[in-house]
């Protein structure tokens, strides 16, 4: 059915409707600030016209479930609308989340199968309890990673970027992203990922861009945004500056070169030694330290020290306490412009910054005649020089914490270079005070205290990076001037102009500042940028901002999170989300962080080929909030043994209720209510049972799931399906459904087994989409599909004491199953039970006899309740299975009782010759007091095991004797 062209903006408490006249004569100013949806209304197939469609596959025609109809099934939902908000259902207020954009240039790792996991957990939730649902996805243009891709495919080719020129490289760096930028979206919706594809983001969108250029413009009127030279991590191949998060540390080996710094007028005997790692960076010192308090150097302080190699250059020897005197030499060399403590240093005691760099990682003429050299090579020259004048002491091996590039992997210099900065400061009081008043809830609750460390403390930020990839800088700078001085900020290079010419005059030449924005700018923006800002005014923002949810890794809680918290109160006036979900790392299954050096990445897609998306899902899923989570190769096992349970379980449920094809038999299925307590009276006390538990489990996972505590409901719901429905409900429905006498009986228990089950495959959707899909279109009366059928009703009643007893027949079953297990009875022998109990626990057992004969392998005809001991009591095995319920098992009807003494007396001779040989060696001073430790632990824990069976056996046997002697 066709729809009038009609546009709606998503707002908390309900939709606003808009006139499509009125839309389209304000088109320019509310276009990206609404959702557009298309002209036919997603359409939603039947499970009937899904699976004539054959999308689906029955558990009744397939062994097991079949991993490669994930993506079937996925473009399934897809194909019909399925992720987009669906506000059919009324106006609840609408679930966003944004997608942590990938890197364009990424490939699937195990840190996105968690983030997608856990927010399509948080989506599909909501979708299934009626909030329109919105989960927008989106790529990052990953500026460095990008370019550094791009330029090592024209390397092989024989092209040079700078011989390209920027525009044509651009250009080749977009046919690159248009033919590979969409390997990680595909790869994520093979995850299972309901995002609402149709809305797709890339950070150089058109809308993204201007909202990157009007914060820039917004924050530089504010006075917020700055140029300036001062200490920036630099990236000598890469030739640009980068973020602290693309700096990563290793312990190194390398060497600690000890050097003499002669003192200024003093004799030869005069020298301070210092101890550094970087000898290169000597020509750029401006200063000797020492600590005021060490005695050895107070009489050089106020005196001059003499660099090295420098033709006599002086630099003055002072004190600071900043220097540690018992580290090293207890003397430092001050070098401001490679070393950022060395740079805090300086800038405190007004000491001079000496460069002594190229962008390159080549030595500039500060070095003399060192001027070109590699900085590597430098080190080498200069120490043999310095050996060769006699100004060094040793040059011993060391450990280093040396700074690589995270993209390119080389060695990061410490630079003073030009750079625009942002004012953090005032950004960061607002989104302290956020968390502080509740508007931000961050969990777990512990971060709080590592973002509000942070914050206190922040530092100015750098946005500013040497590339050509990007939103390039919006400062246009005047020809023939002062760049630091004379610069226009506009949105345009239009703007630019009329701005230069109002300033300098009408003949004013303006260029562009070539530097781009670090891709974390555009990144802080992501989630009010992708929703419409800057065409929604704050105002609009503040007031109808969805709730929603960020899901991100603990690791980039200062780089990326703290930052769109500061941007977001900073544009749209209120925090960007009202909550932040951190999950930690995923480690191997020894708990070390997964790389390449170490062989044990587990590649996500590898996984999904052997296990499935389910299991590898739900064992993610299985994880605690904030805490890293080893992944081994047994828990996806054991997970992929619970989808093949579920998948076996829809099996069982398929094959015992009525024909498909027989409706009036299925609907009448629909008759069985249980959401009022006098539906759950009329119950048998099994499914009285099942039923009251399975309530209590809506109730508990519906908390968890609202939350965030999904471990809590993956446990909580494995435990129910496997340990109450499949193991104990399946098992005891046989007993009324496989009965021929009372057909209203085997009804319920269909209806029963039918009502649990589907609400089974609700609660696990979220973690298990795919396995939980396909069994719901099998199941029969589906009139919609999984993915957007209503979640659970809560508050639904349960009995406890209906619960109660039934565990009292579950302990009494357990307790008969061990004696069959201890005495080795044949799984298909029926044997005869007399059960003790008072008469109102018989009530209600003695209803369900069949059932207590089905789970325990009793004898129907042989089950007798009574209140009283049988009189051949010494004749029987008793079980006491709780206060007041006991039972007397006959031990003839479990064994031959002369064989089972002949064959135990043997066992205990033999075992008793083992036992004796193990005393005989703990006796024995030579081997207690010789052997290893472990050893003789080992043995006496063998010993004490053995001595255990030992009695067991003859505890068994004289019970065994007694009988025989009393029925003589």
């Amino acid at each position: 059915m066709a729809f009038t062209n009609t546009y709606y903006l998503l707002c908390p408490s309900s939709i606003y409707k808009l006139n499509p006249v009125l839309f389209s004569h304000h088109r320019r100013k509310i276009t990206l600030s609404l959702f557009h949806f298309p002209m036919k209304k997603p359409r939603f197939l039947t499970a009937a016209s899904a699976s004539e469609n054959a999308v689906f596959t029955s558990p009744e025609i397939a062994k097991s479930f079949d991993f490669t109809s994930e993506e079937r099934i996925y473009n399934w939902w897809d194909s019909q609308g399925y992720f987009k908000p669906n506000f059919d259902k009324g106006g609840d207020e609408p679930f966003v989340v944004t997608m942590p954009p990938p890197n364009v240039t990424g490939s699937l790792h195990m840190g996105h199968a968690m983030f997608v996991t856990l927010e399509d957990i948080m989506i599909r939730y909501n979708r299934m309890k009626g909030r329109p649902t919105l989960w927008l996805p989106g790529t990052d243009h990953a500026g460095i990673a990008t370019q550094l891709v791009v330029e090592r495919m024209l390397n092989s080719e024989g092209i040079k970027r700078v011989e390209l020129g920027r525009e044509k490289f651009t250009k080749r760096v977009w046919e690159w992203k248009e033919k590979y930028g969409g390997t990680i979206t595909n790869q994520i919706r093979r995850l299972g990922a309901s995002c609402d594809w149709t809305r797709e983001h890339f950070t150089l969108d058109e809308q993204l861009s201007r909202a990157v250029i009007e914060a820039f413009v917004k924050l530089h009127e504010k006075g917020l945004i700055y140029q300036g030279s001062y200490m920036v991590n630099w990236s000598p191949n890469l030739q640009t500056a980068v973020s602290d998060l693309e700096v990563e540390y290793s312990e190194e080996p390398g060497y600690l070169y000890h050097i003499k710094y002669r003192v200024a007028g003093g004799s030869r005997d005069d020298f301070l030694t210092i101890a550094t790692t970087r000898p290169e960076t000597l020509f750029g010192d401006t200063a000797v330290a020492v600590n005021p308090e060490d005695e050895r150097y107070a009489k050089y302080i106020g005196k001059s020290a003499i660099v090295p190699m420098t033709f006599g250059r002086h630099v003055p020897i002072i004190a600071d306490k900043y220097v540690d005197k018992d580290f090293g030499t207890g003397v430092l060399k001050i070098s401001p412009g490679h070393d950022h403590n060395d740079y805090l240093l300086a800038r405190k005691l007004g000491l001079p910054i000496l460069n002594v760099m190229n962008k390159d990682g080549t030595l500039n003429d500060v070095a003399g005649l060192y001027s070109g050299l590699d900085r590597f090579e430098a080190r080498k020259k200069l120490w043999a020089e310095l050996e060769e004048t006699g100004l060094t002491v040793k040059k011993e091996p060391h450990t280093s914490r040396v700074p690589r590039s995270q993209r390119g992997g080389e060695i990061i210099e410490p630079l003073v270079s030009k750079q625009w900065f942002v004012t953090m400061e005032p950004l960061a009081e607002k989104a302290l005070e956020a968390v502080r008043n509740g508007d931000l809830t961050i969990m777990p609750e512990r971060f709080d205290k590592i973002y509000n460390h942070w914050l206190s403390n922040i530092k100015d930020w750098c946005i500013s990076r040497q590339l050509w990839w990007g939103h390039r800088i919006p400062v246009w700078y005047i020809v023939g001037k002062d760049c630091e001085e004379d610069y226009v900020v506009a949105r345009n290079s239009d703007e630019a102009l009329k701005k230069a010419q109002q300033k300098y005059g009408k003949n004013v030449e303006i260029y562009q500042d070539p530097d781009v924005l670090d891709t974390w700018f555009s990144s802080s923006l992501w989630p009010f940028s992708t929703l419409g800002w800057p065409d929604v005014s704050a105002e609009d923002f503040k007031r109808f901002y969805p709730t929603s949810v960020l899901e991100t890794g603990h690791d980039i809680l200062f780089f990326w999170v703290a930052r769109m918290v500061m941007m977001g109160i900073e544009f749209t006036g209120t925090v960007p989300f009202t909550h932040v979900y951190l999950h930690g790392l995923i480690r191997d299954s020894q708990g070390r962080k997964m790389s390449k050096s170490l062989g044990n990445v587990i590649d996500p897609l590898d996984t999904i080929k052997e296990f499935g998306t389910d299991a590898l899902r739900f064992t993610l899923a299985l994880g605690t909030v904030g805490q890293d989570l080893n992944l081994s190769t047994e828990r996806l096992t054991s997970n992929k043994a619970f989808t093949n349970k579920l998948w076996n379980a829809g099996k069982f449920v398929l094959q015992n209720l009525p024909d498909r094809s027989d409706t009036s038999a299925c609907e009448s299925l629909l008759d069985h209510k249980f959401d009022k307590e006098e539906h759950l009276l009329r119950l048998p006390l099994p499914e009285y049972w099942v039923v009251s538990k399975l309530h209590i489990l809506i109730d508990a996972v519906t908390t968890s799931y609202d939350k965030f505590f999904f471990n809590d409901i993956a446990r909580e719901t494995y435990d129910f399906f496997w340990g109450d429905f499949a193991d104990w409900y399946i098992e005891a429905s046989k007993a009324h459904l496989y009965q021929k006498k009372d057909q209203e009986l085997a009804s319920t228990s269909q209806a029963v087994l039918l009502y649990v089950f589907e609400n089974i495959l609700k609660i696990l959707h979220p973690f298990m989409p795919f396995v939980t899909e396909e069994l719901w279109q099998a199941l029969p009366n589906r009139k919609e599909a999984l993915i957007v059928s209503p979640w659970p009703l809560i508050s639904l009643p349960r009995n406890l004491t209906a619960v109660k007893r039934f565990e009292n027949l579950q302990a009494l079953t357990r307790a008969i199953r061990n004696v069959r297990a201890e005495y080795s009875v044949e799984p298909a022998k029926r044997i005869s039970a007399c059960i003790v109990a008072n008469s109102d626990v018989i009530q209600y057992i003695s209803k369900e006899k069949d059932v207590l004969a089905l789970l325990s392998r009793l004898d129907l005809q042989n089950v007798n309740f009574t209140d009283l001991p049988p009189g051949d009591v010494s004749q029987c095995v008793h079980v006491v299975a709780g206060e007041g319920l006991e039972a007397y098992l006959p031990l003839a009807d479990m064994v031959d009782i002369s064989a089972e003494v002949e064959r135990l007396s043997k066992r205990l001779s033999k075992m008793q010759t083992e036992y004796d040989v193990l005393l005989k060696r703990l006796c024995s001073p030579n081997f207690v007091e010789k052997a290893p430790e472990d050893v003789v632990h080992g043995v006496r824990e063998k010993a004490g095991e053995m001595e255990e069976k030992l009695n067991l056996i003859k505890t068994r046997l004289s019970f065994l004797e007694s009988t025989i002697l009393a029925s003589k």
